[in-house]
């Protein structure tokens, strides 16, 4: 199986309801357009609502850094893509970009999950099928770039 580097969700409309009163996309539509493409990208590494039916495995998101950059409006149609820039045994790292279908950034994401098992709920390891999996995805994505905007910390720069 090919695993697409990086991994590009179908494209998605904005709805009505998400427009907010200055007419333009309300930022926390921005958080959705983003875990509809990680859904699709865990449902890739076998971590889909199957796996959370079946197994009682899923995933947890346990800090968001979302960067605004260009504002998107009812009209619009975007992709949002996923890079796996790192995971251990129980964790993953990932970068995500939102973008018109035209091609320009509209924002980007970088997301820390945690596999959880739902019997606890507590922090657990990937089973072997699903890490084999990780581990596909992550090589994949380890040919990219590092994203110029991973990484990035909130402050007010001083002159």
């Amino acid at each position: 199986m090919s695993i697409p580097a990086p991994f590009v969700s179908k494209p998605m409309d904005i709805e009505k309801d998400w427009i907010d009163y200055n007419g333009h996309l309300n930022m926390a539509y921005y958080n959705v357009l983003f875990d509809r493409c990680s859904d699709e990208a865990f449902e890739a590494m076998g971590m889909g609502l199957d796996y959370v039916k079946g197994r009682r495995l899923t995933i947890y998101t346990a800090e968001v850094h979302v960067c605004y950059v260009q504002e998107l409006h009812l009209d619009h149609k975007v992709q949002v893509s996923f890079q796996l820039i790192d995971h251990d045994e129980k964790r993953l790292r990932a970068y995500q970009e939102i973008r018109h279908v035209d091609g320009w950034l509209a924002a980007t994401s970088e997301t820390l999950s945690l596999h959880v098992d739902m019997s606890g709920p507590k922090v657990a390891p990937f089973p072997a099928d699903v890490m084999a999996k990780v581990e596909a995805m992550r090589a994949a994505h380890s040919m990219l770039p590092m994203p110029e905007r991973a990484g990035r910390s909130i402050g007010i720069k001083r002159k």
